[in-house]
């Protein structure tokens, strides 16, 4: 995700309950390529139930059979993913493109891709749909261009957006707002990871998206990783309790889940607040 996700409200001493809190999440998402076709961790200790896969296809390559597609000379063990207790529902990605500017041109492709994909059977219980065209207000040919397509995809469906312009809370929810499809729900890149705003201002944004598009078609992406000094690092334990704890009343799912989120970090999330 943005390659663009290529992918602050300390909790301090708070109540055993709160801190519990704090540090449930729905799910993970999990963008799969070539060289880490994999995805194994303990989610489930922190109440994840849900995998959200980017795209089961990307640029071309297939990592389930039957797309039609040139398949992942490493293919993922999806019987044994399926049997995870943080895989118990799977909202799967269609068809994408690993560069945005590329998604952006290649909709009508991504579109016969993704119908034929979404004919297949999987050995996971799918709990919806994700078309991996990530919005954001400088598309501005989305408005035009995106809604039949997604109308034409299966239900129950979800799209990502982020801001990258710093356009406002409102402003961003009344842009989605004015063009997306009642029934497509929206996954909030919340753009901490790549310093583009705090937690705090990203609560507000979700909170936009939900009093502009209904609560129950919004979930929050927290990205699990920090922008520092020219490469991608895994936040640490403090920092995403920052995140976890200021978008508490929204669906969460940690990005990425298999290359950011140890075991080790799962753990020190579970622990209890040391008293001051």
């Amino acid at each position: 995700m943005s390659r663009r996700w290529i992918l602050l409200l300390c909790l301090g001493a708070l109540p055993l309950h709160a801190e519990a809190q704090a540090t449930q999440i729905t799910g993970i998402m999990w963008q799969l390529h070539e060289k880490a076709p994999e995805a194994r961790g303990a989610w489930h200790r922190l109440g994840a139930r849900e995998l959200i896969i980017q795209w089961v296809a990307v640029d071309g390559i297939a990592y389930v059979n039957g797309a039609g597609l040139r398949a992942s000379e490493r293919m993922p063990d999806w019987p044994r993913i399926a049997a995870e207790p943080w895989a118990e529902r799977v909202i799967v990605g269609l068809s994408g493109r690993s560069d945005e500017r590329q998604a952006r041109r290649s909709l009508d492709a991504m579109l016969a891709e993704s119908l034929a994909i979404a004919q297949l059977r999987f050995p996971f219980r799918v709990s919806g749909w994700y078309f991996p065209a990530e919005v954001d207000p400088s598309w501005r040919e989305a408005r035009d261009l995106l809604p039949p397509v997604l109308q034409r995809l299966p239900r129950p469906l979800w799209i990502s957006a982020y801001d990258n312009r710093g356009i406002g809370a409102r402003e961003f929810a009344d842009w989605l707002g004015s063009w997306l499809p009642r029934d497509v729900g929206v996954l909030f890149q919340d753009g901490v990871g790549v310093h583009a705003r705090s937690a705090p201002v990203a609560q507000e944004y979700a909170q936009a998206l939900a009093d502009r598009l209904g609560k129950h078609r919004v979930a929050v992406i927290v990205e699990a990783f920090r922008a520092d000094g020219g490469r991608l690092r895994p936040a640490t334990a403090s920092e995403l309790k920052t995140q976890l704890s200021a978008y508490r009343s929204f669906p969460l799912y940690l990005f990425d889940g298999p290359h950011y989120v140890s075991e080790s970090v799962v753990e020190e999330l579970r622990a209890p607040a040391k008293p001051r």
